[in-house]
């Protein structure tokens, strides 16, 4: 037998060992689909309402305007027709040389090939100019609602990403390359990639974004020591351990939002919030949330304010013997300290010295880019899953969040880990972005309807525990971080609610970066800044014009802040007291609960 003989069998076994495996894969594709429950068709895509008012929208200007409708399409044609003769030109050469102009840069088209080879510069230049033409007809329809363009806009940008060349393996160089060099498999591994995404999910479609095995909570990440010293049915409450010989009089106590979990601020220790302000000198409290099953169906905003907020203030005054905290919300749960906060004004109870927001919203009036998630077609959505499973799960906002970064957060990931059959990277932060919690359904619709839809708190009506709450009320000093880049909180949005405020002590941050790296930015990095203008009486724009810009992070800022409101130095205290001995060691037990593991 020859050597090409011997690499022949050898290549054909490889291959029918890889059919083998394929169709393995494949019963357990269909078997993990089964389980798929399904969402409402709302929570997929909007109303076909949308579509017939572009349609009419794109009629009216058909008929007004009609020169320069034409005039769009005519430069389509000129330029599709003049890539095309470009193409058959390069092809008829013989050679496979570059374009003279390869098109514009993207990220997605990395990949030499794109440029220098005829048939994937064809693909990738028709595409950016179909995607152009795409969204210019959309800028054209000046007859259509801001609202309505708004949702219109975004959802074509879904159709136009979903349909890139990336995302399909015949036309993605990166992924054939790979699959010639694998003999195949990648392929094979990124269809059981697929299949354990689709099995961990219930059939859900959820791409994985970080190697899950890498971490462990409270081994590798989430390893600031500290003791659960208090827990309900809520939150456990940990009280982390102190590295100072003294502390200031007047605890910390910090609520991080619930859609995820606590340790995006504790997640190694050269980034951890929690160990720089405890290394400070303050003790420091911080709530970690329930992972909510459908039992807590009926759970509202009143559990996590009276439950949540109120006990774990009070426990942390009764811990240290103050009558005083200094409070910290970020995202949601600063939106819902001030609620608390408006709450206490109308009880009459003085009992937060300071409230800190990291990047938290108020003021609803503008929906930014959560406008197409925040109209009655989608919310009818949202509540039909909620009366059906009693809780909103998880993987439905990641999914949302996803898609307000969607090259980023599905359709990168997705290539590299069920086209290239590559395992996710060993990132902690993504490892945090998927470690998602359920949503109760009565607190959800609360927040959806009350707040971000009618916009009650910002407008001085809503009702909590008898109570009539404002943003007004919010009368404490504090300090406001938003994110300059933030696609979640965006800053002009926290700003505007910052404005509302009834405090005469206002601090209004903006910090370089997004949601989480605009607040996750220590001190030894010196990697993001931030701006500052006293100045808060001015609109966002005329804010931003006259803020003046400073190297490194707001953290130092902020506690330079807070140690005005902090009170004299104390004997540094142990986790616990005589009533509240510590449970078991942080991390604890809550931030361990899977929402996967609730939703079989």
């Amino acid at each position: 037998m020859t050597t090409n003989d011997v690499a022949a069998a050898e290549s054909k076994a490889r291959l029918d060992e890889n059919m083998a495996r394929v169709e393995t894969l494949s019963k357990r594709l269909v078997q993990a689909l089964t389980h798929r429950k399904g969402t409402p068709p709302a929570l997929n895509g909007p109303e076909p309402e949308l579509y017939a008012k572009a349609a009419q929208a794109y009629w009216q200007e058909w008929m007004h305007n009609p020169a320069k409708l034409l005039e769009h399409q005519v430069q389509f044609w000129g330029k599709t027709m003049t890539h095309f003769v470009e193409a058959q030109q390069a092809l008829a050469s013989g050679k496979l040389a570059a374009p003279e102009d390869p098109g514009p840069s993207d990220r997605r088209f990395a990949n030499p090939l794109w440029d220098t080879h005829p048939y994937f510069n064809f693909v990738k230049q028709q595409y950016l100019i179909n995607a152009d033409a795409i969204a210019q007809a959309v800028e054209d329809l000046d007859d259509l609602d801001g609202v309505e363009k708004r949702r219109l806009r975004y959802f074509t940008q879904q159709i136009v990403d979903m349909f890139a060349p990336t995302n399909f393996l015949a036309t993605n160089p990166d992924a054939l390359m790979k699959a010639v060099e694998t003999e195949g498999e990648s392929l094979v591994r990124g269809l059981e990639n697929l299949v354990r995404d689709l099995e961990a999910n219930n059939g859900e479609l959820v791409v994985r974004l970080a190697d899950e095995s890498a971490f462990e909570i409270g081994e590798n990440i989430a390893t600031a020591k500290g003791e659960v010293v208090y827990r309900n049915r809520m939150m456990e409450l940990i009280q982390f351990s102190p590295t100072t010989d003294t502390v200031h009089e007047i605890p910390v106590v910090l609520f991080p939002p619930w859609i995820n979990k606590y340790y995006i601020l504790d997640l190694k220790p050269q980034n951890s919030l929690i160990r720089w302000v405890v290394d400070q000198g303050y003790t420091l409290f911080v709530v970690s949330w329930i992972n909510p099953d459908k039992g807590y169906r009926d759970v509202g905003l009143e559990e996590y304010v009276d439950e949540g907020f109120l006990t774990a203030m009070r426990i942390a005054r009764e811990i240290c013997g103050t009558p005083h905290v200094n409070a910290v919300g970020y995202c949601i749960a600063g939106t819902t300290l001030s609620l608390t906060l408006s709450l206490l004004k109308k009880r009459g109870e003085k009992s937060v010295k300071s409230a800190t927001f990291f990047t938290a919203l108020t003021d609803f009036s503008d929906q930014g880019e959560f406008t197409p998630f925040l109209q009655d077609d989608f919310a009818q959505g949202l509540e039909e899953e909620i009366n059906d499973e009693g809780i909103l799960p998880s993987f439905i906002m990641a999914r949302t969040f996803s898609f307000l970064r969607s090259n980023d957060l599905i359709y990168g990931p997705a290539i590299r880990h069920y086209m290239m059959g590559e395992t996710p990277p060993a990132f902690d932060l993504l490892y945090w972005n998927g470690d998602g919690a359920n949503l109760p359904g009565r607190m959800f619709r609360q927040y959806l309807r009350g707040l971000c839809q009618r916009n009650e708190f910002a407008e001085g009506r809503f009702e909590m525990f008898g109570e009539t709450l404002d943003v007004r009320d919010v009368d404490v000093p504090l300090m406001s971080i938003a994110a300059e880049t933030d696609h979640i909180a965006a800053a002009r949005d926290v700003y505007r609610g910052v404005q509302k405020m009834g405090s005469r002590s206002k601090t209004f941050v903006l910090g370089q970066s997004g949601h989480i790296a605009g607040i996750v930015n220590p001190p030894s990095k010196n990697k993001y800044g931030h701006y500052l203008n006293d100045d808060l009486s001015q609109d966002f724009d005329a804010w931003r014009a006259g803020a003046s810009h400073h190297e490194g992070s707001w953290w130092p800022l902020w506690e330079a802040w807070l140690k005005k409101r902090a009170g004299k130095k104390v004997p540094a205290r142990a986790p616990g007291s005589a009533d509240y001995a510590p449970i078991c060691p942080a991390p604890g037990t809550y931030v361990k609960i899977k929402a996967a593991s609730l939703n079989h």
